[in-house]
């Protein structure tokens, strides 16, 4: 490991990638992860890389759908509207298996919006904002090193499950700096040991013994598509297993559990001391997995626990998860903001506390 230093989330997002693998970087910018690519357009071409430029977010996650059907390790970064951009893109990806990592440094919405933070893509990430039976991975960071730590990762781990990642961040851990360990890097795959590293990958006719690889994600027999469909969502059932990440604080004993991801689990951890001081135990239920959601966690919440409650900077998304993972053993309710509004742990705190006082 090396020595900390100090970051913008944004590039220290962008050396993550590097660092982990990613040779290809294609992308367009858009506050507020302009940074990246801007990053990238000066740091990749100099290890190595290639840094490009598309025209729209369209053609970004289509240059990054061919690169890596080449065997190419490829990072991919926008923000909301840009992400919903890529909806096709990412349908595509996932049907034909190719391995790509995928940055949401997400802002408020709907439509354009504005660029201040926002966590209202969570259907778009957990559920697929495009067409078909598909699934991303999708991990949620709350600091900047926890991203770094899931980017270097998730090169690799997207490799080794042909399936594209999404890293969910937000606008705050994008603009913000923090001093973070940056891992070691790991060299980039070589184009000669492509053929063998990644059997799938296109290499072109004659470097594979003559084999014919063939990327696609088009299938025109019923039957052959059902298969691939069996097989793509048998590879999403052991993801759900090997993939579930989260962070459990003070459940089992808390009268409030709380449910958060990204920057607003920190604020929340904040506002479990403000209750502690005031009598009120609180646990926290961190996501770090959306998909696969972590809905084992909630069998930790005991008897002792008034209200579960979903705490988000959208109107209310993780809400359904939260309420499936609970399965109705606790009211659940919502504390949020929107429009790029942060919610103070003051604020979270005071409307947690009168909640659990009309409920108890």
């Amino acid at each position: 490991m090396t020595e900390k230093v100090l970051m913008k989330g944004n590039e220290a997002f962008a050396e993550a990638a590097i660092r982990g693998g990613a040779r290809f970087y294609f992308g367009y910018p858009i506050t507020p992860q302009s940074e990246i690519p801007e990053f990238m357009s000066r740091e990749l071409p100099k290890r190595g890389g290639t840094f490009l430029q598309a025209e729209s977010e369209l053609g970004a996650v289509n240059m990054a759908y061919g690169a890596g059907a080449a065997g190419g390790s490829v990072f991919l970064s926008s923000s909301s509207p840009g992400i919903a951009l890529m909806q096709e893109g990412m349908s595509f990806l996932c049907s034909a298996e190719v391995p790509v990592v995928i940055l949401n440094v997400s802002r408020g919405g709907p439509g354009i919006g504005g660029i201040q933070p926002g966590q209202a893509d969570y259907f778009q990430a957990t559920r697929g904002g495009g067409n078909g039976d598909y699934k991303l991975i999708v991990f949620a960071p709350a600091s900047i090193q926890e991203a770094v730590d899931l980017i270097y990762e998730s090169v690799a781990l997207s490799d080794a499950w042909q399936n594209p990642i999404m890293i969910f961040a937000d606008g705050i851990m994008g603009q913000m700096m923090e001093p973070i360990t940056l891992p070691q890097a790991r060299p980039f795959i070589e184009e000669a040991d492509i053929a063998a590293k990644k059997p799938w990958a296109i290499v072109g006719y004659g470097n594979d013994d003559g084999n014919r690889r063939v990327v696609k994600s088009l299938r025109m027999q019923p039957d052959e598509l059902e298969a691939h469909v069996e097989k793509l969502f048998k590879k999403y059932e052991q993801a759900k297993t090997a993939l579930c990440r989260y962070e459990s604080t003070n459940v089992a004993d808390a009268d409030i559990v709380f449910v958060a991801f990204g920057t607003v689990a920190r604020i929340t951890k904040e506002a479990i001391d403000i209750l502690e001081a005031q009598g009120i135990r609180a646990g926290l239920i961190r996501p770090i997995s959306l998909w696969p959601f972590p809905y084992g966690a909630f069998d930790e919440v005991g008897s002792k626990t008034t209200v579960v409650i979903s705490a988000e900077l959208s109107m209310g998304q993780m809400i359904d998860d939260v309420k499936l993972g609970i399965g109705g053993r606790k009211p659940v309710r919502l504390i949020h903001r929107t429009g790029g509004m942060i919610p103070t742990s003051i604020e979270i705190a005071e409307r947690a506390k009168k909640i659990y006082e009309e409920l108890r």
